[in-house]
């Protein structure tokens, strides 16, 4: 395995990364801007309303996105490993 095939790995890697985390940050990134939004407008400074809208958008994300973020991994896994014998030898 030369230090192409390493970086090609490592490239498609980081990429597949963002792409599947990508839905889930910028999900709980627009709810928590648009909470603090609220909070700052009512003034009402309570630490679980930051909290619970969160975790309530990520577990939602992860119901509907969560077959294609799964299928999207296992084929670039089985994509790396089929590509094991050929870096060996």
């Amino acid at each position: 395995m030369d230090a192409t095939q390493v970086l090609t790995h490592g490239q498609e890697g980081l990429g597949i990364l963002l792409m599947v985390a990508a839905p889930m940050l910028l999900t709980v990134l627009l709810v928590g801007l648009t909470v603090s939004i609220f909070q700052a407008a009512t003034q009402l400074h309570e630490s679980t309303l930051s909290f619970v809208p969160k975790m309530v958008a990520a577990v939602t994300v992860m119901a509907i996105a969560g077959p294609w973020m799964l299928s999207t991994l296992v084929e670039y896994l089985q994509r790396v490993l089929q590509s094991i014998p050929g870096a060996v030898g």
